[in-house]
């Protein structure tokens, strides 16, 4: 079930390491992981968009193998270190971009700070379209409690795994042994309790980001598509009535059986899905 990633690239990015793998030629696709994640988890859709895309996948910063910001980990900093890395690969144009979770946020975010940067918005069970969330990220707003329930081990890593996927098939050996490697990493806590602090409190995602973010990219009138997966424990699927109601131009799709990451568990639906859109992206 796990798709065997290539190698990544490492880029110095304003005196930062970030990790990112970049294939394939044609029209420049960006996928961005969600929190406490990394980009192995778009291995699968790497290999097939770049067969006709140039993909660059990334790291965020005090993710997987890219360094932390000096400043406080929010979208606003993540966003414009995405910028600074495709600039940094020569990606200066519109990319298609895609982001998974706390990802899709960050590409929101790209979007509205620089416009000229995106010809299209895939978000995938993505932040920002409700208040609800994992009672799990919740408690880690929560101080003292949050440091504690970030350290690393093994029970913990397997039933985050397990939790994320429909199909408890996908929660292998190897993506559950990967976790725990960045969940041990010297930084990892660290930024995961600023991005979640930033982003909500124990009562949930904080309204006043959601309602300027989602504001500003109905603005932008761009090309949109938002899926989700009908049995995501992360971030529910009722959230995706919400991006219809805020987001009306946009297409929006539910897989079916699926949790919170379509993009491995209906890898081959998901790709089709994606490119149909990016051939005839307008409404309608």
């Amino acid at each position: 079930m796990t798709v065997a990633p290539p190698p990544a690239d490492t880029l110095t990015v304003a005196g930062r390491r970030m990790r990112c793998r970049i294939t394939g030629d044609g029209p420049p696709v960006v996928l961005l992981h969600g929190i406490g994640r990394t980009l192995d988890d778009f291995a699968a859709q790497h290999e097939l968009l770049a067969r006709d895309h140039r993909v660059i996948s990334v790291d965020l910063p005090g993710h997987g193998g890219s360094a932390p910001l000096d400043p406080p980990h929010a979208l606003p900093a993540l966003a414009a270190a995405v910028a600074e890395t495709l600039d940094a690969a020569g990606v200066t144009g519109p990319a298609h971009l895609v982001g998974n979770s706390l990802g899709g946020a960050v590409a929101m975010r790209l979007a509205v700070d620089e416009p000229a940067r995106a010809a299209s918005l895939v978000l995938v069970n993505s932040a920002g379209f409700g208040r609800e969330v994992t009672v799990a990220l919740r408690l880690l707003a929560l101080r003292p409690l949050g440091r504690l329930l970030l350290r690393p081990h093994p029970a913990i890593a397997r039933r985050t795994e397990r939790v994320i996927f429909h199909d408890p098939a996908y929660a292998t050996e190897e993506r559950i042994a990967a976790a725990l490697a960045v969940a041990r990493q010297p930084h990892a806590a660290r930024v995961m309790l600023e991005l979640v602090r930033s982003l909500g409190t124990w009562r949930g995602v904080r309204p006043g980001w959601r309602e300027e973010l989602l504001t500003a990219v109905a603005a932008l009138d761009l090309p949109t598509l938002v899926v989700w997966g009908d049995q995501d424990l992360i971030l529910p699927a009722s959230h995706l009535a919400n991006a219809r109601a805020r987001l009306p131009r946009a297409r929006c799709h539910l897989f079916q059986d699926t949790g919170h990451m379509p993009q491995i568990e209906r890898a081959a639906a998901f790709h089709a899905l994606v490119t149909e859109f990016w051939s005839r992206p307008a409404a309608g």
